[in-house]
């Protein structure tokens, strides 16, 4: 069956242009020489042993040769079983037009390859005409059966007599020189088997002597070992003179067909084997992407929604905490997983290498676990990242704000409540009804003191308001209570201006009854009541909280501080002479015997309320000039804390760029070789991995700054923001560049590439890559290194010598831009220009690999697997082929047709 496939590769047209030597003479049939009945009775046993060994596939025989093909059916089915195709459907009638049919059919199907019949009719046949019908069978043998064989530019007759006379040269007693006589002692036979098969025959005791012993130890051993049924009787050929030349031929190729399968078998189980090893490498590859990736997308997806969460806190400390969590993902979570990241694409990057070189159609991960789409997952979880510590530090501020407020607005609350507390009683009292004169107008008085009082205190009731509002719009979480308060403030205090109007149109409704006024009482009242309020407010503004961020805020303060107490003397002067009018009252009662009560008649303020007071003024000074100084040595502790940050952030960024610039240049650099770009490549990731030290020394600086509350820095155009975003793309470009010079390496030991031809495509590919970088640098300032536009690149090409249509240039650039991304990288550049002429294996040669252990079948069983391939390849094929579907293949046969097409991606297996 083998041979009869190799048949089919021939075209017809040659066949009928070229007509070989040996069948000139075949051609021409010698009906005479048929007639020699020792020639007659060999060809009719070998041709009907052949036809057999044949017809036998197809589940039949024949027993008489002349006969048996006279309806032309199983003439018919002849042809099929050697050649593999279908001939036209035959005639099912028993009438002698439909024998003449059906041979005829096969006549003409032996002429449609190529084959000239010269003298033999389906009517010759029909009849049952012996030496045409053994003429045609040997037509079909020549064509079928020896025409194809070559060996070493011969072919045919002259190429098996080559091929027995190469395997046979080193046995003694054997000399082949045809066809007929060389074989008579069998020794050549013997010869055959022994050379292919050793095991079989011990040729140390054939004897020369003994032709009829070897002939039939020959016959004997090929039909039980070699499946070549036994075509001669060794009397026949030691009793002939001159053995029939077609008879020993056509039993000898079948030697040729089974020696030469074996071969080829071996050939083909070998190169299987060399690419299922590839195959099973590169799975194992696409098998630890897939993991790797499903990890790292599945670390992003629990960690986003962790990063969203914007549930704010109620209390700073908590909002803290959750800063302080933030700095461990940072520091402790998130570096291993950009290390993941990185090796996640390098492995990507030598998977698809490999898949290149071994001719593989590109690994293709599953959906959504693209290199893109993990590096835009990544880029999301970053952005979210981003936006959860801009919202925690804003939370922290507004948090720190909202407990400034909140104590400040208890504070005035107090202030105002302590202050408001009994003026209700007192304004809803009569004792007017009952009292003097001077009482009457001491009340009098009293009140106008207290309505100036009550509007002093207007501001302080409109700054609680104030407060209130802004704890409500910055959601402070005791907002109810603070507006409870607030609006009891508020009734109070309206409630208050109505009370006080009451009162005064009834001390105005009486007054006109009292006229005696106590002068002096009512300018002490006058006097010491706005000297109050202005006590109470300095002692207020004393006691006020306060909150900078930077030294010239409190240098301001100090500064607002420095101009209160330059007012001190003047306001000291004021207590003087309020003072003053007490002591004027009380010399007066004294020189004239009056009996004061001890009251003042126009206010609630006495002599020792205001020295009290004014004590407890010149006491909160002293505290507010040791608090604000305390704060000033903190703003100091925190520029210090600035500048340090900066001196170090204004080093690290520049050497930073420094070094990515570095590395682009020892990438297109053609100076060396790849292994000195690898070793010096090496030397700055070491370099790299030596500067991290200053990275956790300013990480270091950073956390003291936050835990200090300082957020901005003017001394440096540098975060630890744009820091990290940069060491992390060092790092990255550094392994990636590494990666590409690694696949530069594999690339060149794989396709032989020299480091003459690697320099001379990265001169070209360099000097068209300066060319477009020019090109950004006057356009867009960008700095891309390693990379061309498509027209460089066609320039480029060009420049080596291709000549580029349109439609060429285009499916180029499908090679090495499948992404469409715009660019071609240089490792893109390597893979093509050494693609084209690699010799790789192809899904033809394999599938010819697996027919030939297949013996030709256009399946192959579980059995013939395990048999030609090593256990480990025989079960990876069995557990990935399909079921064959043919009605021609036995249960449990497998498809390797299909197999071989999809292992290098051509259809799905």
């Amino acid at each position: 069956m083998m041979a009869v496939e190799t048949q089919a590769q021939y075209s017809t047209s040659y066949m009928m242009n070229e007509e070989h030597q040996y069948m000139t003479p075949e051609d021409e049939w010698d009906r005479d020489l048929l007639l020699d009945p020792a020639w007659e009775k060999q060809q009719r046993k070998t041709f009907t042993a052949w036809c057999n060994s044949h017809l036998r596939k197809a589940g039949t025989q024949i027993e008489n040769i002349e006969d048996d093909f006279r309806n032309g059916l199983k003439l018919m089915l002849l042809l099929e079983v050697i050649s593999g195709e279908r001939l036209p459907k035959p005639d099912k009638g028993k009438m002698r037009f439909h024998k003449i049919a059906n041979v005829n059919k096969a006549l003409d199907f032996i002429c449609s390859k190529g084959v000239k019949l010269v003298s033999i009719g389906a009517e010759e046949i029909v009849d049952g005409n012996t030496k045409m019908t053994l003429g045609m069978i040997w037509t079909i043998i020549l064509r079928f059966a020896i025409q194809d064989i070559s060996v070493e530019e011969t072919s045919a007759k002259e190429g098996l007599l080559l091929w027995c006379q190469r395997k046979t040269a080193p046995y003694r007693n054997v000399n082949v020189q045809n066809f007929h006589i060389s074989w008579k002692d069998g020794l050549a036979l013997c010869a055959l088997i022994h050379r292919h098969r050793p095991d079989l025959i011990d040729y140390s005791k054939l004897k020369k002597d003994d032709p009829i012993g070897n002939l039939n130890t020959a016959f004997e051993v090929a039909e039980k070992y070699l499946d070549i049924p036994k075509m001669l009787d060794a009397e026949d050929i030691v009793n002939t003179p001159k053995p029939d030349e077609k008879a020993i031929m056509t039993y000898v190729s079948c030697f040729y067909h089974a020696f030469a399968g074996a071969e080829q078998a071996e050939t083909a189980a070998n190169r299987i084997c060399k690419v299922l090893a590839v195959n099973q490498e590169n799975e194992k590859l696409m098998e630890e992407y897939e993991k790797l990736a499903s990890e790292l997308l599945e670390w992003i997806r629990k960690t986003i929604p962790w990063l969203e969460n914007r549930t704010a806190e109620h209390h700073m400390r908590a909002m803290q905490q959750k800063l302080e969590d933030f700095r461990d993902y940072r520091r402790i979570h998130k570096p291993p997983r950009v290390q993941e990241k990185c090796q996640l694409e390098i492995n990507f990057n030598t998977l698809q290498t490999k898949l290149r070189l071994s001719n593989r159609p590109a690994f293709m991960p599953s959906e959504g676990k693209m290199v893109s789409d993990i590096a835009n997952a990544w880029k999301g979880l970053e952005q979210v990242e981003k936006g959860y510590e801009e919202w925690l530090l804003t939370e922290i501020r507004r948090l720190e704000r909202l407990d400034h407020l909140a104590e400040k607005f208890k504070q005035k609350c107090s202030l105002h409540q302590s202050w408001t507390s009994g003026k209700e009683e007192l304004l809803s009292m009569k004792d007017y009804e009952s009292a003097s004169l001077m009482e009457i107008r001491a009340l009098m008085r009293k009140h106008e003191a207290f309505e100036s009082d009550l509007a002093a205190h207007q501001d302080r009731v409109e700054q609680i308001a104030a407060i209130a509002q802004e704890l409500n719009e910055l959601d402070y979480h005791d907002a109810s209570s603070v507006n409870t308060r607030c609006q009891g403030i508020c009734d109070q205090w309206d409630n208050l201006g109505t009370l006080t109007q009451k009162r005064r149109d009834s001390l105005e409704r009486v007054e006109k009854l009292w006229e005696t006024i106590d002068q002096l009482y009512l300018e002490f009242a006058k006097r010491a009541a706005p000297f109050n309020n202005w006590m109470d407010g300095a002692m207020e503004d004393l006691q006020d909280m306060f909150i900078v961020h930077s030294t010239e805020e409190i240098h301001s303060l100090i500064t607002a501080h420095d101009q209160f107490k330059a007012t001190l003397p003047e306001a000291d002067k004021e207590r003087m002479a309020t003072m003053g009018i007490q002591s004027e009252i009380v010399k007066i009662a004294q020189t004239y015997g009056i009996k004061l009560s001890g009251v003042n008649p126009y206010t609630n303020l006495s002599p020792q309320d205001i020295t009290n007071k004014w004590e407890t003024v010149k006491h909160l000074v002293p505290l507010r000039d040791q608090m604000l100084q305390e704060e000033v040595a903190r703003q100091q502790a925190n520029e210090r804390l600035r500048r340090q940050f900066a001196a170090q952030a204004n080093i690290i960024g520049p050497w930073i760029q420094t070094k990515m610039e570095e590395i682009g240049h020892v990438s297109v650099d053609i100076a060396g070789s790849l292994e000195e770009q690898m070793n010096s490549l090496k030397q700055y990731e070491q370099n790299i991995i030596n500067y991290k030290c200053n990275i956790d020394k300013l990480e270091g600086d950073h956390q003291l700054s936050q835990e200090s509350l300082i957020f901005d820095n003017k001394h440096t155009n540098y975060t630890m923001e744009h820091i990290r975003v940069g060491w992390e793309q060092l790092l990255t470009t550094i392994a990636r560049t590494i990666n590409e010079v690694e696949n530069q390496i594999l690339t060149r030991d794989a396709k032989g590439i020299s480091q003459e031809q690697l320099n001379e495509f990265r001169a070209s590919f360099n000097h068209f890559d300066r060319v477009m970088k020019l090109k950004q640098f006057i356009v867009l300032g960008l700095k891309r290194n390693g990379m061309m536009d498509p027209d460089d690149f066609r320039a480029c090409l060009i420049s080596m010598g291709y000549d580029l249509g349109e439609v060429e240039f285009a499916r180029i650039m499908t090679l090495v831009d499948s992404n469409n991304t715009g660019v071609v990288t240089f490792q893109a550049f390597i893979d093509f220009m050494t693609r084209e002429t690699a010799e790789t294996d192809t899904a033809d040669q394999v599938m010819a690999s697996f027919k030939i252990l297949a013996s030709d079948k256009s399946y192959i069983t579980v059995d013939e697997l395990r048999r030609e391939l090593p256990p480990e390849q025989a079960e990876y094929c069995i557990s990935r082929m399909t079921r064959y579907i043919g009605a021609d293949g036995p249960a449990g046969a497998l498809d390797y047709i299909s197999f071989s097409s999809a292992l290098y991606g051509e259809s799905d297996l």
